[in-house]
């Protein structure tokens, strides 16, 4: 009788809070909590900042500069992470994340804040991509699928408590301390990470059972299909790397232009001819560099993959646009203290964690599943409407959110899932970029969009305000809701 050889054992995928893992697996989930919950938290706090800064004209740049400079540094991480390695762009974006928190919270004027949080938009755009690039380097691709499973539950947590807890904090101590309260958990994330950043080798090839020609593109394909709440693809790193700069100048490009544009809109009422100015240049920004970040056909609603990229933006416009305004109207027309309106936001992770475990329990028709997750944020929009009914208690909204937060869980998953379905394996980098480029460029135009209607229309009232970005972002909705069968391929 022979003694088994060691290669004759059955292999087992590494634990990844075992010995070998854990440190790198508690850096990242730390790291991404804290991501996570300063943006589930700020939503929250901007009506105790609009007041105290007298920001209410730059409401929602303050929201969407923050996506809007992601984008970019999405695009220039993803690629800086494939040629030199993910320890600079970590170590560069969790600085300039850091910094970015200390400016908002020492912020004395509306305007140093909105620099604060374009700041943050830099660190927090780059260390996300960088975290995906060091999953691929540092995980053996059996443990992959686990460590995603972790950056879900790290989403989790900060959507049920952050809003509510952000509030909290604004109405004690002061909304300051929500920025730098995370400052010191960051030191504690990096000592952990020490060892996964020193680990520079390229990723191996990767398994074809896994999708994807490397690591890197494995792991976004991985993470996609994962549908994290808020997570960052890692197309950009997957994506044509024969094309960086093209890559960076059209990032660039959409990200300036989404900017200007907003700028411009928001200034039609004050200065119309340089107005009318910005506008312009932001929309021809947006012409000539998003194009070349999305699939041919994707802003004509291309039947199949075109359209199935383009629902992650219509989702996340109509949900995000009306989402990010709810504290608002509810603490200046209803009354309400930051720290309850915070609660109506919480329910809406409530709704999105429900839909997303639904949806997997059994292979749906992905179509039809996006189109009732539209129509369930649509009805969810109007249903907060009822809020402004003399009579009616704020509190409709909590009910209301829940039903927008289950259409984006069986929504964004299902186009998530549908994307990786329809993308050849050299091309799921590149279409999770798609992803997320229409996702970040959708809530930010919604968002700041937003703030132009707050400001414009709805300055001295809210409620009127309010009403028009439900009426639009109901209007994406519909538009959702009779463009989502043409995610099917042609027979």
């Amino acid at each position: 009788m022979t003694v088994p050889k060691t290669l004759d054992a059955p292999y087992q995928s590494p634990r990844i809070f075992g010995p070998t893992y854990r440190a790198a697996s508690l850096g990242i989930l730390l790291v991404v909590t804290l991501i996570a919950f300063e943006g589930m938290s700020i939503g929250a706090v901007m009506p105790a900042v609009s007041k105290d800064l007298d920001a209410l004209d730059l409401y929602g740049m303050s929201l969407s500069v923050f996506l809007i400079t992601g984008l970019f540094a999405n695009v220039v991480a993803g690629l800086w992470a494939d040629r030199r390695g993910h320890a600079l762009p970590f170590l560069f974006g969790v600085g300039l994340f850091v910094v970015g928190m200390i400016l908002a919270g020492v912020a004395g004027t509306k305007e140093l804040f909105v620099v604060a949080r374009a700041v943050q938009g830099f660190g927090g755009g780059g260390v996300v991509v960088a975290i995906y690039v060091m999953i691929a380097r540092v995980y053996d691709p059996a443990a992959r699928p686990k460590v995603f499973a972790v950056l879900s539950a790290a989403w989790v947590l900060p959507a049920l408590i952050g809003p509510a807890l952000g509030g909290l904090i604004a109405e004690t101590v002061g909304w300051r301390w929500v920025f730098f309260g995370i400052v010191p958990l960051v030191v504690p994330a990096m000592l952990m990470l020490l060892p996964a950043l020193r680990l520079r080798e390229a990723p191996a090839p990767e398994d074809p059972a896994h999708g994807g020609t490397d690591g890197a593109a494995a792991v976004t394909a991985d993470g996609e299909a994962d549908g994290t709440p808020g997570g960052t693809a890692n197309g950009t790193a997957g994506g044509p790397r024969s094309r960086p700069v093209a890559m960076t100048l059209a990032a660039a490009a959409t990200a300036i232009g989404a900017g200007v544009l907003l700028y411009g809109v928001d200034r039609l009422h004050l200065a119309p001819v340089p107005g009318w100015i910005a506008t312009a240049i932001g929309l021809v920004a947006l012409a000539a560099g998003l194009p070349r970040l999305l699939p041919p056909r994707a802003l004509a609603f291309g039947r199949g993959l075109p359209t199935t990229i383009m629902m992650r933006g219509v989702l996340s416009a109509a949900f995000f646009g009306v989402n990010s305004y709810i504290p608002l109207m509810l603490t200046e027309v209803r009354g309400y203290l930051v720290v309850e309106a915070g609660v109506a936001l919480t329910t809406g992770a409530l709704g999105w964690s429900t839909g997303a475990y639904l949806q997997t329990r059994r292979d749906f028709n992905r179509s039809l599943l996006v189109r009732l997750g539209v129509a369930s944020v649509t009805t969810g929009i109007l249903l907060t409407l009822l809020a402004l009914v003399p009579g009616v208690p704020g509190w409709v909204t909590v009910p209301a959110w829940v039903v927008a937060g289950f259409g984006m869980g069986i929504g964004v998953t299902s186009v998530n899932i549908t994307a990786m379905r329809q993308s050849p394996d050299a091309e799921q980098g590149a279409n999770s970029a798609a992803l997320q480029v229409v996702d970040t460029l959708g809530s930010a135009l919604t968002i700041g969009f937003g703030g132009v209607l707050i400001n414009v229309i709805g300055h001295d009232d809210i409620a009127t305000g309010y009403t028009t970005i439900v009426a639009l972002t109901a209007a994406i909705g519909v538009l959702g809701v009779v463009v989502a069968g043409r995610m099917r391929e042609t027979s």
